[in-house]
């Protein structure tokens, strides 16, 4: 049967390594492997380490997705080109530009922040445009206008520790492992998180930019006053402070844009604490709740193919100019070129 086009997606912009193949049908595999063993020893991700164990499990993924697919036939790749981590990006750069020119199909670097933003469109209950998504993912936390697919208003973002950068810093002052974030918030379920007052950085202000580390230097002073069995709390605080920062800019960016959507991605999505207040402020104010599933909310394959497929009259064949971007602003982005695979956009 014919599927129409076939896009393979290769991510590998940080520590995870996917592969994955989309197409007119939707999404026909993908796979995923993490490097959080690699990295534990460190506290963080080595950025060489990283990059080496890309170029050992890249072209495992890529065979296994096509395996489970039951496809070795592709029309074009599309991989990762920023932001991220520049030796991790050019392994899949590479590796997609190499394996564009063998097969003789075009190939397209694509926006990670662009992936997780269009990630909820890989659910059966998609949103609609116009909406607002909030990008909590990695280094990123941003508010973004959506009027369509390349057609994106930054509304604010952080002025300097990103809340995923704030969940991981926080965790290690509290003594916890790596990755920091889900150790956190699973240390917070048995805190009680009203025992300390934290910040709520920035709510006070105009406008709808964030900042997390007032918020982090106030958990210091709490571990430095406190004792060992308070760190509970101060976990359960600390995540309630965040999770009320981030509900009510949702709720200003929601009220100043007009939209009536709003689409969380990234990892900190994932968090238990934030999905239930998001939920109850979207019943209480009426307004459409997105999340992508939670396999999704972090680093994979399956969104980059999925834009790579939006995108698919930006491919170009030949051999393509392998570049990463370490940084990458979202609004530089295009509406895509119209194609029978993409969709008509308001």
């Amino acid at each position: 049967m014919n599927q129409g086009p076939i896009i393979l997606g290769i991510e590998s912009s940080c520590d995870e390594t996917a592969a994955a193949l989309y197409a007119d049908c939707g999404l026909l595999a993908h796979a995923v492997h993490s490097q959080i063993a690699l990295h534990a020893d460190y506290g963080g991700v080595v950025p060489e380490l990283a990059s080496r164990d890309h170029i050992r499990k890249l072209i495992p993924l890529i065979d296994a997705v096509m395996a489970q697919a039951r496809t070795r036939q592709i029309t074009g790749i599309a991989y990762t080109r920023g932001p991220g981590l520049v030796g991790a990006l050019l392994v899949g750069g590479t590796v997609a530009a190499g394996l564009g020119m063998s097969l003789g199909v075009p190939v397209l670097g694509v926006h990670h922040m662009e992936g997780h933003l269009l990630s909820p469109m890989l659910e059966d209950t998609a949103p609609q445009f116009p909406f607002v998504a909030l990008l909590v993912s990695g280094g990123h936390t941003l508010l973004v206008e959506v009027r369509g697919v390349g057609r994106y208003r930054l509304l604010g973002q952080s002025l300097d520790d990103a809340v995923g950068e704030a969940f991981d810093k926080t965790a290690k002052i509290l003594g916890l492992g790596y990755p920091g974030g889900p150790a956190l918030a699973a240390l917070a379920q048995a805190g009680d998180s009203s025992r300390y007052d934290f910040p709520r950085p920035m709510l006070k202000k105009p406008g709808l930019d964030f900042s997390f580390s007032g918020l982090k230097t106030a958990v210091m002073l709490a571990v430095k006053a406190g004792h060992a069995d308070d760190h509970a709390d101060i976990a359960a605080s600390f995540e309630q402070a965040v999770t009320a920062t981030l509900v009510a800019k949702c709720r200003r960016a929601l009220k100043a844009t007009g939209c009536r959507g709003l689409v969380v991605a990234g990892g900190v999505g994932a968090n238990k604490r934030l999905r239930a207040a998001l939920a109850e402020q979207a019943r209480h104010d009426g307004f459409a709740l997105h999340f992508p599933r939670h396999a999704f909310c972090t680093d994979n394959a399956a969104m980059i193919a999925h834009v790579g497929w939006l995108r698919a009259a930006e491919m170009r064949p030949g051999i393509a100019a392998v570049d990463a971007r370490a940084r990458w602003p979202l609004t530089e982005l295009a509406p895509p070129l119209t194609t029978s695979a993409s969709p008509t956009t308001a």
